[in-house]
């Protein structure tokens, strides 16, 4: 099976100026499906595909096509009954992409723990699904009390297995920078800009000008490198 995950993206954290903004890390995260603040893919579901076989299982079948009906029902935004789908194509035969849809519809309804439950199972069924990990920082970053520290963690596995992917890396350094983690946000800015990402420059800017502003006692000292507090879940 070949299965494509939709990614939930975190919005840039920062000031476009050369005045450092900081907000809080609850600020980082995307809700709405589609936005121009940092991704430019829309929030889709995980693609409804299967593998060709001669031997066809019920199970199986209806599976999918419950699973369909949900991908249907989700892009035209009628999230209850995509729920409602995924839900019955799980009882059938659990799957990766069900679960981790499942857990899109639980974020829009702002179901936030039950969406990271989701993606957590999505990871225990696929564990290379890097989009799974970019979605739990995105829950994390929107969980009450915040987890920057989990989202940080988890955006670097998604980093690790997609290392190409300049969105992951963007996302990476607006979240170090919200935790004032400022040399790994610029380096995360870095790769962004280098991915592709030009605007990523404007923070690599703005993230050097903190740095400078630290170093010259114009601004309390920031968090040591790594020292944000142990990612537990």
């Amino acid at each position: 099976m070949r299965t494509q995950f939709a990614r939930l993206a975190l919005r840039s954290i920062g000031s476009a100026s050369g005045r450092a903004a900081r907000p809080t890390a609850a600020q980082a995260v995307r809700h709405s499906p589609r936005t121009q603040t940092l991704s430019t893919s829309a929030l889709r579901p995980a693609e409804a595909t299967t593998a060709h076989s001669s031997f066809k299982d019920p199970a199986v079948e209806e599976a999918q096509r419950q699973l369909e009906l949900g991908t249907a029902s989700l892009e035209t935004g009628d999230v209850a009954s995509a729920k409602a789908a995924y839900e019955r194509s799980i009882e059938v035969k659990e799957t990766a992409s069900a679960r981790f849809n499942l857990g899109v519809c639980l974020y829009h309804e702002q179901n936030v723990e039950g969406a990271i439950e989701a993606w957590k199972r999505t990871l225990e069924l696929s564990p290379e699904a890097a989009d799974a990990h970019t979605n739990l920082a995105s829950a994390y970053v929107m969980s009450s009390p915040t987890r920057p520290d989990l989202a940080v963690d988890h955006l670097k596995q998604a980093a690790a297995i997609t290392p190409g992917d300049a969105e992951i890396q963007f996302n990476l350094g607006a979240v170090l920078e919200a935790c004032e983690q400022l040399e790994e946000a610029t380096k995360a800015y870095e790769r962004a800009r280098d991915g592709g990402i030009e605007r990523a420059q404007d923070n690599v800017r703005n993230c050097k000008a903190k740095i400078l502003a630290v170093k010259m006692g114009l601004v309390g000292e920031t968090p040591a490198e790594g020292q944000s507090g142990q990612a537990k879940e």
